[in-house]
Formats: C-alpha cells, structure tokens, sequence
C-alpha cells in the first residue's frame, strides 16, 4: 500500500486512502449499529483481510494477554508464490550474494591501496583492528604497521 519516498516516509495515492476511509466507514457502520439514514454509508460491508485490518473482540484481546500489537491480529497478506522451489531461489540469491561480497571486498582492497599510495594507513584508523586485534583468529593484512 503506497510507495516508499524515503527510509521513513511511505506516501498513500487516492486509492489507498479511499480504501482506508472504506474499512473504516465500513467498520463504524457495523460497530455502531448505523442505519443507512445516517451519514455513513459505505458501498461494502466491513470484513477482517489479513495483513490490512480486524476488528479484535475482547475476548481475542483476552486470549493475547491484552498486547495490543497490530501484528497479533491482523498479521501479513498471504504472499502469492512465483512458482520457483525454494531451493533454486536460494541458490540464487546466494550465488548473486557471493558474487556481492566478492566485488566488495575487491573494492575494499583497491580503496585501502590508494589511501596508502596517498600516506593514509586505514589500519591504523581501523576500529575493529582496536576491537578485535586480541583475538587470534584476527590477521591484519600487509597494510598493518606495527
């Protein structure tokens, strides 16, 4: 429902906030026992779908301990599966991760010759060289001074 614009702002279209006000028409009408002489009126009549709204009774309130998190009653939309196994994705996905860290370490190296060629020891500037030079798996590369 709507589109990411940054981290922390997520902007609704008319679409979204029709459906919203919808529901909750919907689910006013049916809570409060509206008559279509009042002003709410909605074209369909409130029902609970998963992963957008429910309307909890108190006795599901009760049975989760009175936690009123979202997740715990409406929970998440049901994901349409694309057809391919589950293993053959992950083989994928980690075969393209690989590949990822492969190019960043790569990249890491080539960034830490040229701060070198430049008179900048990262190793000295390096955190986790303070963090973890006490552990003997620790082995700081060729770039290390002592």
């Amino acid at each position: 429902m709507g589109s990411m614009i940054s981290r922390r702002h997520r902007e609704l279209t008319e679409a979204d906030i029709l459906k919203i006000s919808g529901t909750y028409h919907a689910w006013r009408s049916k809570s409060d026992g509206l008559t279509a002489s009042q002003p709410i009126t909605t074209a369909l009549p409130y029902e609970n779908l998963k992963g957008f709204c429910h309307a909890a009774t108190l006795d599901e309130v009760r049975t989760n301990n009175y936690v009123l998190t979202p997740g715990r009653y409406v929970g998440a939309e049901d994901l349409e599966d694309d057809g391919v196994p589950f293993e053959e994705k992950m083989r994928e996905l980690t075969g393209t991760l690989a590949g990822q860290f492969a190019e960043s370490a790569r990249l890491e190296q080539d960034i830490r010759e040229k701060l070198l060629s430049i008179g900048f020891n990262l190793w000295r500037l390096c955190i986790p060289y303070n963090r973890f030079r006490h552990l003997s798996i620790w082995k700081p590369n060729r770039y290390y001074e002592t």
